[in-house]
Parts: C-alpha cells; structure tokens; sequence
C-alpha cells in the first residue's frame, strides 16, 4: 500500500474519530436527503443504531414517512442558497436547535449537508422565565402612579412609565419630545443632580435620597416635585444609567397651604375674639368718663363770651373728646357689641354705595377708578352699614398707599358653584412690606404718622367680614402695588325675602 493511501486512510480515520467525538447530536445527509452517517451522540439521543439510520430518507426518520412541508424545509433552503440555517424544534417537552451546515465540493456545490442537534430546553426556558420577569417589571414601571424615568450613560431618555409621560405633558402614543434628561429640568439642574449623585456624603453610592426640586414639562411649564434618583451600575462597576422617580407635589403643596392659612385665620380669630372682649370691657368703662366730659365742656363753652381766651382751649377739649368717642364706638364695633341689621342686596350696588359715602371725595382727584363690576346676580345677606364700613376702610387705604396718585380697581366676580362671591381692591402703590403682611389686621398697627390713624381699619374690617362668614386676604402685593380680596357667601333669594326700594329685607326686618 503506497504512503498517500496510508496518509488518507490515516485522516478519514481520524475524520471519523472527530465527528463521533462531537459533543452534539450529529448526522451527515446527502443531497437527495438520505441520512449517510450518525455520530454516537445521536445514536445514544434517539435509542438507535447506524444501521436503523444509515440509508434512511429524512422525513422517513424524523416524520415516520409524513412529507416535508415544502419551501420550509432547511435541507432545501441548505442546498439552494448554499447557506447554512437554523430550526427550532419543539417535541415532547424537549426544545432544539438544528443547524444544517452545507459541505461543498471543489466546484463549490453542496455535496453533503452536516446537521447538528442541540438540546436548548433549559436555555428556552430560562428565556421564557426572563421574559416573564421581564414582562412583569414592566408592568409594574407602567403601573407605577409615581412617575419613573431611566436614561442612557449618555442622558438619552430610554424609558418613561404612563404617569411620567402624563407628568410631563407628553401624549400616551409615540411622542418623543423629550429626548434627553437634561430637558426634564430648568437649564443647569440636570448636572447639578448628577453631582449630588456621585457625592457618596449625600446618599451613598450613586444614590439620592427623596429631595425636593422642579421639572420642566413640554409646555415649558415648571412643577414642584420630590424626587429620588439612582445610578445604574454594570458588571464591573462602571456608571450605565441613571434612573430617577418624581411625585407631583402641586396637590400637597395646595392642600399645605390651605391648611397655613386655616391656621393663620383660626389663630387670627382667636386673638380677634380676646382683644374683642377686652375692647368691649374698655370701651364700656371710658363711655362713661368720656360723656361727662363732653358734657361739662359744652356747659363751659356756653357760658363763655367770643373773646374768652379759654374758649380755644376748652374747644380742643371738645375735639379730642369726640375724637376719643370715635375711637369708643370704632372699638364697640371692633367687639360686635353694636346691633346688626341684615338685609339683602346687590354687591354691586353696595360697592357703588361705599363710593357714594366716602366723605373725602377730593382723594380721587388724581386717581383713575376702574369698576370691574360682573353683569351677574350676586346678592349678599349683610348688615350694609358694617360691609359699607369695610369698603370705604379698603378704598381709602388703596388712595392713601397711592399718595392721591395712580389706579384704584374694584372687581367682582362669584363662584356659583362654590357659593361664593368675591371683590377685589387693587391699588398701584409701592406694596405692602413683607415684614408688615401678618400684623396688617391686627388692631392699633398703622404705619401712618402718629395722629393720622388709629390702626383699627382693618382689624374691624376683619371682625366684620368674618361676623358674615366670609374671608378677607392680601391676594398679592409687590412694588406694582397690592390687591386684598374679599370672600363673602353668595345668597339665593327665597319667597319670604320682601323687596323694599333697591333692598330686600328678610322676612321683613
């Protein structure tokens, strides 16, 4: 036997050696389709020996002679393209892979078809529970009434739940305006919470703990929210992502605020309600002195003659009697100690009524008065001597803070479904201090010149107004100038209310 035949008898040995080594289920198929050969691992696979398979048609094996589907067969697909291809195969709980590789001859044609068996069962089933967890995260990231966001190393947005796209402004389908994280803050904010991401004094490691901060929606609208971030990191400990969790504050704040000025007015109530009591108590025991005095320096002014040089003097007694009376009776009103008489009217009509009776009417000289007035019924239950008191008290101080000078408005306007009806006092001036904001209804405090006021304006103002049930603020100031608003309950006429002029009287008192 010559040494070339020796060599090839010697590699086709050592071929046959390889391909019953192999690891994979293996079997070699003609192109007519007929099995040639099977490694041991296939023969072990299916309980079989070569000669059960050797010689055998494909289908005839694998199909128990049932034909192959036509143009889905990977052994036709091998042969006409010359490329190798992949079937997945499911039976008997089992799941596998089959790869048919083509062998070419030297002129490059398919001579035999190489087909390897592998069992990817757990594989499948790994996958399937992957995608399960997956699928179940999912839910629970969309689910989420908190809004999640999770971007890219790079800051490129690749996930944002239901309640994050409501949040920002965006529509539920494929809108993708924001792009990147640092548009979901004001400009320089994105960087800033990235470093107190990295600062491990903060949170730890790549933690934020909940911080409060605003975002930008769509519309370029600015939303309070609290927030909590985290970085993602890989395998080897490298910053992959970032992801980041915010709540709506609006809500909070609104219900937080509501309930500040729930307080500030029940401690304003309750301080009201002590000083009134001690008003009520003084004002009673200087009443009685006070007449005396008046009333003796009448008598004295009387029996003087013009030219008495007494007579100035007991005069300004007389006026600073008086002057003191009106501070008796404004403290008497301050304490509700006078009678109330209520009756029902327009609001329109009772602003109309307090510019009418304002006495000083050379304050609107310079000033340009505009009446915002709604063309709507908005009746009031009141006592339109002390809410007549209440407007003048708010018109005169909006001319004075103007100096004589600048544009007084008066708006109305009602809540129908609410109930309520609202005015509005705007002035121009210079605004109100924010250190003086919490003490402007408290009685006596005036930032007039000593003389000119006796601070009680608006403490009675607010002692009124809450005698109606209604509600008395500062809505805004600022050097443009301030408006107070005035909240009062809307009335509904009923049948037993009695038209009397422009009024009406309930049950006809």
């Amino acid at each position: 036997m010559s040494k070339e035949k020796i060599d090839l008898t010697e590699d086709l040995y050592w071929q046959l050696r390889v391909f019953d080594s192999l690891s994979y289920p293996t079997l070699i198929i003609s192109p007519d389709f007929t099995l040639v050969s099977a490694n041991r691992k296939f023969l072990e696979l299916y309980g079989v020996s070569a000669n059960q398979v050797i010689g055998v048609k494909c289908n005839q094996f694998f199909l128990g002679n049932a034909p192959c589907k036509t143009g889905r067969c990977p052994l036709e697909q091998v042969l006409s393209s010359k490329q190798g291809q992949t079937l997945s195969w499911r039976k008997n709980g089992r799941s596998e892979d089959r790869v048919f590789s083509p062998i070419l001859d030297d002129d490059g044609e398919v001579a035999y078809v190489i087909e390897s068996i592998r069992d990817v069962t757990r594989i499948k089933l790994l996958e399937s529970e992957l995608t399960e967890i997956k699928e179940f995260i999912s839910r629970v990231v969309h689910s989420s009434a908190s809004a999640i966001i999770a971007a890219d190393r790079g800051g490129n947005i690749q996930l944002m739940n239901r309640a994050a796209k409501d949040l920002f402004g965006l529509s539920p389908d494929g809108d993708n305006r924001l792009r990147f994280a640092e548009q979901l803050y004001p400009p320089g904010r994105a960087r800033e919470i990235m470093k107190m991401l990295r600062d491990e004094t903060i949170g730890g490691k790549g933690k934020l703990p909940s911080m409060k901060t605003r975002i930008v929606t769509v519309n370029g609208e600015e939303i309070p929210v609290e927030m909590t971030a985290a970085i993602i990191y890989d395998d080897e400990n490298h910053e992959s992502a970032t992801m980041a969790i915010y709540n709506d504050l609006r809500k909070r704040l609104e219900i937080e605020n509501k309930l500040k000025d729930a307080q500030k007015q029940l401690a304003q109530s309750e301080k009201m309600a002590s000083l009134g009591q001690l008003a009520a108590g003084v004002a009673h025991e200087i009443n009685n002195p006070l007449t005396g005095i008046l009333l003796y320096a009448s008598m004295i002014l009387e029996r003087l003659e013009p030219a008495d040089p007494m007579r100035e003097d007991i005069e300004y007694v007389i006026e600073d009697a008086n002057r003191c009376k009106d501070i008796v009776q404004s403290l008497l009103v301050y304490s509700r100690s006078t009678d109330s008489r209520k009756s029902i009217i327009h609001v329109n009509h009772l602003v109309e009524q307090s510019f009418k009776l304002t006495r000083d009417q050379k304050i609107f000289g310079n000033i340009h008065i505009i009446k915002d007035l709604a063309d709507e019924m908005m009746l009031l239950n009141v006592d339109t001597n002390k809410l007549n008191q209440v407007f003048i008290n708010l018109i005169m101080n909006a001319a004075d803070a103007m100096e004589g000078k600048g544009t007084l408005t008066v708006r109305t306007y009602r809540n129908k479904a609410e109930h309520r009806i609202y005015v509005e006092v705007g002035d121009t001036g210079s605004g109100i201090p924010n250190e003086n904001i919490s003490k402007i209804f408290d009685p006596f405090f005036s930032t007039k010149p000593k003389g000119k006021s006796t601070g009680l304006g608006l403490s009675i103002a607010y002692g009124i107004v809450e005698e109606h049930g209604g509600r008395i603020t500062v809505k805004q100031t600022g050097p443009e100038g301030t408006i107070f608003l005035l909240e009062l309950p809307l009335y509904t006429p009923t049948e037993q209310d009695v038209p009397i002029g422009g009024n009406y009287l309930i049950n006809g008192n």
